[in-house]
């Protein structure tokens, strides 16, 4: 391979492997709490894996820009955190395609695009962060009740944190690969991939509870800080184009289980970089490398997921939490931010707290989980307050 191509590629060979490996624990954590099971999930895992690749190929080389697509692990964790709903896994893929029609018509609507762009920031930051505590806690539960089989891989965590900190969540998540296969009775993780398609049904509750708050949390937490990297790359995205790929995909693998794709945010900034090419122009590359990786793991989205689910108890669950200590870091900061023009009023952080406890609160109102509710009062007081604030 001549040496113009061979940087963009493994680069993009290694954003793929980074960004599938850091957050699958996640993302199979979250399709099974909304109740998948074990074949379902594991069916989700490799077409979200495979629509990933695709819409990476497919707009990378449209665009001749460094665009890569992800899963919405912030969407997983929320799935994570709201668990079964009324109606059941059924349900929960009406949920995903009515997520992917609004995502769409975010592309092809600009005033949904900006009535998602209006909920301050603060609160979607914190009804994450609500979202992502229980399953942070995870690691420190973990390493309490299991503490030889959790140890290790905190200490590679935090190692690698210290000195390579974009493999520190792949390699935990290695080594819990290791220490179930060390455990395991034979070899029956070893399995094919399938799919497992599930006819779709609809709920208020579910569209209310699942959908509305994924799709708030994919264009918060995802699609827009994704364009956001980009452009400070000087890489404008084509919003419309990207909008309908990653919708129609979320639409198309919603009934095997894909809960939703978006634009990446965080390894997009990898074959966005000079350490993809020196030549703006030639970085999106990088991004095709990175798609094809994707399609390339697909298949073996299946055997994973049969390792994690062989897993003692706790060891995958902190592998988890780990990968998203970042992630809720960023969003705790971001919920307790002032507002622009509140000075130093104590008050303005009152609604991102509300949201974010809320949201970590994990109870269920007529079906609907608590990262609605959250969002809702955080709203709600942010209206009132900020009345407060201009009659003073």
């Amino acid at each position: 391979m001549e040496r113009s191509l061979l940087q963009p590629v493994s680069v993009g060979i290694v954003s793929a492997v980074v960004g599938v490996t850091s957050s699958f624990a996640v993302v199979l954590a979250g399709l099974t709490a909304a109740g998948a099971d074990p074949a379902q999930a594991s069916s989700g895992l490799v077409v979200l894996t495979a629509l990933m690749g695709l819409a990476t190929f497919w707009l990378s080389r449209r665009s001749r820009r460094p665009i890569t697509v992800a899963w919405s692990t912030p969407g997983a964790a929320l799935l994570a955190s709201t668990g079964a709903v009324a109606g059941g896994w059924p349900a929960v893929v009406g949920a995903f395609l009515v997520t992917g029609a609004l995502i769409v018509l975010t592309g092809l609507w600009g005033r949904l695009g900006r009535i998602v762009g209006a909920i301050p920031a603060p609160l979607a930051q914190a009804m994450l962060a609500g979202v992502l505590l229980p399953l942070c806690l995870a690691p420190v539960r973990a390493l309490a009740e299991q503490p030889l089989l959790v140890a290790p891989i905190v200490v590679v965590w935090v190692v690698l944190q210290r000195f390579a900190p974009r493999w520190a969540a792949p390699a935990a998540f290695v080594l819990a690969l290791a220490i179930v296969i060390v455990l395991a009775d034979g070899w029956s993780w070893l399995q094919p991939p399938t799919l497992t398609v599930t006819a779709p049904s609809f709920s208020v509750a579910a569209v209310v509870g699942v959908a509305l708050p994924l799709y708030v949390v994919t264009m918060a937490s995802q699609n827009l800080p994704g364009v956001a990297v980009l452009g400070a790359a000087d890489y404008q995205v084509p919003w419309r184009q990207a909008m309908v790929v990653t919708g129609a995909g979320t639409m198309i693998g919603a009934t095997a289980g894909a809960h939703a794709i978006n634009l990446a945010a965080i390894t997009a900034a990898l074959p966005a970089s000079p350490e993809a090419h020196p030549d703006p122009a030639r970085r999106w590359i990088a991004s095709q490398a990175n798609g094809v990786t994707c399609l390339l793991l697909a298949p073996l989205a299946t055997t994973l997921a049969a390792l994690v689910a062989a897993a003692p108890p706790g060891v995958v669950e902190s592998v988890a939490g780990l990968a998203l200590l970042g992630t809720f870091a960023a969003a705790v900061t971001g919920a307790m931010a002032v507002p622009a023009g509140a000075g130093a009023d104590p008050v303005a952080r009152v609604p991102a707290a509300m949201a974010f406890l809320f949201a970590a609160a994990g109870f269920t109102i007529g079906g609907i989980g608590s990262a609605f509710w959250g969002l809702v009062v955080g709203i709600v007081l942010h209206l009132v307050l900020r009345g407060r604030r201009v009659s003073a």
